[in-house]
């Protein structure tokens, strides 16, 4: 009796060992190939929310620079033939000059962007390289923005000190281009809040 004790053969082992390990084994890959599957299908989800979200801040840049595009043509055209004779010429104050001028810059930055911008969403490839683009349209927003504030502060207070002694066509001509001048700047520093979320996006390498 002691023999058989001391020398356990294959029939004393437990017959659920081996089968339980096939079993668990068996179990082990499907479970890793699902893992993967589902991992797969969330980086492709990733990308595709990434893709729209992008083509959305793309079309909204395009069209608040359009709006700025409008907004400053139309400004600095009703400024500049803003001329009823005597006192009432925009030339000879020097606001009025200003804000001209800085209609046609904002004119001109926003035309080029738009060119820009319908250029790339057609199927080209962009203007400006893509490692610099965002700091260009950044930098450009910001600047701009600046300056048609800058023009605005410089137009209003002297608009109202006429306004105060007398209300007529130049008074309200000049009034409706700093609106015009005012709605620009909101649509560029729109454009600039933008321009900047994707700069702090953009990878480099």
């Amino acid at each position: 009796m002691a023999a058989v004790s001391d020398n356990p053969t294959s029939e004393n082992l437990p017959e659920s060992s081996a089968p339980s390990d096939l079993e668990k084994g068996s179990d082990a890959t499907p479970t890793n190939t699902a893992t993967g599957e589902g991992s797969g299908d969330a980086a492709v989800t990733a990308v595709v929310r990434r893709w729209r979200r992008e083509d959305m801040l793309d079309k909204a840049t395009l069209l608040l620079r359009a709006a700025t595009w409008l907004f400053s043509v139309i400004s600095f055209m009703v400024m500049a033939s803003n001329k009823h004779g005597d006192w009432m010429e925009f030339g000879n104050y020097e606001e009025y000059r200003y804000i001209v001028a800085i209609g046609v810059l904002a004119f001109l930055y926003s035309m080029a962007q738009v060119v820009r911008h319908v250029h790339c969403l057609s199927g080209g490839h962009d203007l400006i390289p893509v490692r610099y683009g965002g700091i260009v349209d950044f930098a450009g927003d910001q600047v701009t923005a600046y300056l048609l504030m800058s023009s605005l502060s410089a137009a209003i207070p002297i608009t109202n000190r006429m306004r105060e002694g007398v209300d007529n066509m130049f008074t309200d001509s000049s009034s409706a281009s700093i609106s015009l001048a005012f709605f620009a700047f909101v649509a560029l520093a729109l454009s600039s809040l933008i321009s900047g979320f994707k700069l702090c996006k953009q990878q480099y390498i």
